[in-house]
This record gives structure tokens, sequence and C-alpha cells, in this order.
């Protein structure tokens, strides 16, 4: 397991996380922090993509969608063949945050109380003292998860859905923002443990990196040779920061026929010919969160039907299962998306109420802190 700059075994972080802190606005007493003006939060954002696209070239799509993760409290998978970036982009992202960061190299060994902690005997005190896991930092790296068997990936779950950690009767807070990327390799089946649905349920999103174009190949042919990248790579933003952007996307308005084509969307996978299992109620939860965290970093106090769409297969794709005749016939979780996206009507009413002047009779319309509605 390996730690980056403040480490999640500080004393200091520890003792906060052991005192059972919540919210996630724990280090501000327990406040919910303001949400950042329009100024501020596009700096923020723009430092931040700025510094991973100096370390990940030709990528910028994938480090946007991974900031769109983080300011939506999601948890990103990053999957694909070995060698294209995934651990760097994870590295980078949790590098450009002055947070704690973790990183777990996941091995069939690993043990369920490596990653969570696990309770040690105290002969001087005669007590049982909590030693935090690797889990206890804002910024999880998993590297290889589908290398550890399937009970220590299990410890995850209840990090990643509720944010804390039960040992032994008593549960952990985990700090925030709190957010896990991992990585797996789709091809290397020998000696691994295929993520279960319900793990990969957890993760809003996934990220298949792809190769490089040939530009972008040759640039870092000629910029990465002599020292890596990330020795460059400083914080440029501090999760304090981070908690008040989060914030701001909270705050963007969904309408309600939005909600309804969302809603649309979900159980038309799960009506699908083609399709053995849709998308989740959780799922639907997340692909709006991902929406929401969308408009924002486009400017926007409301969401469209188009920030749907935008996240859809990156939101949905890992979740659904293809019928055996349909795997056989050649599709894919992403054509079946992509064919049900272009049959699901998009009424006049619900492309056209992303303002607030649509907002139900009864609801105050009154601006979102800081973002703009035109794009």
């Amino acid at each position: 397991m390996e730690s980056h700059r403040r480490t999640a075994n500080d004393v200091s972080a520890a003792n906060r996380t052991l005192a059972g802190l919540a919210d996630p606005v724990s280090h501000l007493n327990g406040h919910r922090p303001a949400a950042m003006d329009a100024e501020g939060f596009h700096a923020a954002t723009q430092r931040i993509l700025s510094s991973v696209n100096t370390v990940i070239d030709g990528k910028s799509d994938a480090a946007k969608l991974a900031l769109t993760v983080l300011l939506a409290q999601g948890h990103l998978l990053l999957e694909d063949v070995p060698g294209v970036g995934k651990t760097l982009l994870a590295k980078t992202l949790a590098r450009t945050i002055d947070c704690t960061v973790n990183r777990i190299q996941f091995t069939p060994d690993l043990l369920p109380s490596d990653v969570t902690g696990v309770s040690i005997y105290n002969q001087s005190s005669r007590l049982f003292e909590f030693r935090p896991g690797a889990v206890f930092a804002n910024i999880v790296i998993g590297d290889e998860i589908n290398r550890a068997s399937a009970k220590t990936q299990s410890a995850l779950l209840e990090c990643m859905e509720e944010h804390q950690v039960t040992v032994d009767g008593t549960s952990y807070r985990l700090d925030e923002p709190f957010m896990v990327v991992a990585t797996q390799n789709p091809i290397e089946m020998e000696g691994t443990y295929p993520l279960p649905e319900a793990q990969r349920d957890r993760f809003m999103a996934r990220i298949s990196m792809g190769y490089p174009d040939k530009d972008a190949e040759i640039e870092m042919l000629e910029t990465h040779q002599a020292t890596s990248p990330l020795t460059k790579v400083s914080a440029v933003v501090t999760s304090a920061e981070v908690a008040a952007m989060i914030t701001t996307v909270q705050q963007v308005y969904v309408s309600k026929a939005v909600k309804e084509y969302t809603v649309s969307l979900g159980r038309a996978t799960r009506e699908s010919p083609l399709l053995r299992l849709g998308a989740s109620p959780r799922s639907l939860l997340q692909l709006l969160r991902a929406a929401k965290a969308t408009a924002a970093l486009d400017a926007r106090d409301f969401v469209l039907p188009d920030d749907v769409v935008h996240v859809a297969e990156a939101v949905l794709a890992h979740r659904i299962i293809l019928d055996r005749k349909a795997a056989g016939s050649g599709e894919t979780p992403h054509s079946v998306l992509r064919g049900i996206l272009s049959h699901l009507p998009v009424t006049s009413e619900t492309a056209g109420t992303g303002t607030r002047n649509a907002a139900p009779a009864g609801r105050t319309a009154a601006p979102v802190t800081g973002l703009s509605r035109n794009k």
C-alpha cells in the first residue's frame, strides 16, 4: 500500500475519523460548506483539468469525466488494457487535491482487514484499539481491483455506499470528500476475480481509456522519457474547496420533466429484449448526480436532457447485462444504450424546461450560488 503527501495514517486524520465525524463537511464543525461562486468554480475546475492534461496526453474527455465523478460524489472504475494510463490518471487526479490519498495494490492474498482496518489488543492498556486500514483516506486508489478475492472486494461495499467502516460492531465514518478510483484489466482473466454486479453497481462510472492518437503518443515519447510527469504535479485545490464545489453541484436544479426523462431511460433498459439486467434505481440516482455535475462544469445551474445523454453510457454501460442472443449477435452494452437513447422521445417540454422558470408551483426559484443559466 502506497501513500502520497499527507497520509491517512496521520494522527490528526485518524482522530477526526475515529471521532465519528460523518458529514461531507466534517472539517467545518458540522456545517455544510457554502457553494462556490461561478468564477471560483470555473477557475478551480480549470486548474484541476490543466494539471491532469499535462500528464495524460490526448485524454481530455477521460479527465473531465473523472472530475465529473468526483464532484458528483461517486466512484470511478478505469477499465482497459495494460499500459494506457489508468493508474496514472488516478494518481494525477489525486495529486491535484490537497487531501489524504492511499493506494492499495490488490492481490489474491490481500485481506479485508488490510483494507478496512483491524482491532489490536494493547497489552499496556488492556483494551482493543482500532487501527484504520488503507480505505481511511479522501481518495483511495485501488490498483487491479479484480485481482483480489471476492471476500476482499466485498470489504469495499459498505465503504463506497455508506462512507463508513464497521469493525467488531463499531462503525467509523470516513472523511469527506471520499472517492474510490479503481483500475482493472479486462483481458487478463487468469488469476482474477471478476467484479460481481453488486460491486460494479457501486461505481458511478466506468471509463475505457483507449489508446492515444498518433500526435499524443509522439508527444508522450518526447516529454515522458527522462522523468515521470507526476513529479511536476502539485495540489491546485484544497479538500475544503472540493467540498464547496460539491455543494455547488448539489444545488443544480433538475426539472420534473428531466427527472421523468431519466426514469424513462431506466425503465427502457429494464424492458429491452436485448438486456437480461437493466439499470437499477441506484444507477438512476447516480446518473442524475453525474448530469448535475456535467451541467455545473458547463457553467449552468440547471440540467438539460443532453447532460443525461452525455454521461448515460459511462454511468449505465457497466451495470446492464446483455441477453445471450444479443451478445451472440454482436451487440454491446454501449450499442444497446445508444439504440435506446436514439428512440427515447425528448418532448418539447423536456427540452425547454431546463431553466428555473419551469419550477413547479410552490417552489421558490432562487438562483443557485454562482452558476449562470446560460451555457
